[in-house]
């Protein structure tokens, strides 16, 4: 209830940081109310190498398709376009890590983390694995904006 109030609460360019609060929450309620990003763990570094894995396969699609990735449309970091279209896809990672719970971070929890890209969703009421279901969303993405259109872009959906 908390979270869905503050969608109601955002003002342009986040002004009153009612993301940060949002995300604040919606991470304590999977890892627990101590739980900070801040903190250097075992989840935060797991949350950040799928994030990173995540990030660097729209960056491939990206370039892919033709852009270039440094300019975007929220994000200001030196890969603003990947950090802008894979939002929708960080849940994913926070399911995983959360159903892993990691105490330590090394090699297994890598790869039990790298095979996210290998989960299966729903995009374009097909069942594709993740790394798939980016290269639709991002030319879907791609069609939106040279169309002018956003009801071109397709969105997956995952029986969590």
């Amino acid at each position: 209830i908390l979270l869905s109030g503050y969608t109601g609460q955002i003002e342009l360019a986040d002004a009153t940081n009612r993301e940060g609060h949002a995300a604040k929450v919606y991470f304590n309620a999977l890892f627990g109310k101590d739980f900070t990003r801040t903190e250097e763990n075992s989840i935060n570094a797991a949350l950040n190498y799928g994030y990173g894995i995540i990030l660097s396969t729209f960056n491939r699609e990206i370039v892919s398709n033709g852009y270039i990735t440094q300019i975007g449309l929220f994000h200001d970091n030196m890969f603003n376009l990947g950090s802008d279209l894979m939002e929708p896809f960080r849940p994913l990672v926070d399911y995983i890590v959360r159903s892993l719970m990691p105490q330590k971070f090394e090699r297994e929890e890598k790869l039990e983390i790298l095979r996210i890209l290998q989960q299966e969703v729903t995009i374009a009421g097909r069942r594709e694995v993740v790394n798939n279901a980016i290269k639709i969303y991002c030319k879907s993405v791609f069609d939106a904006l040279n169309e002018d259109d956003t009801s071109l872009i397709k969105f997956y959906k995952d029986e969590l």
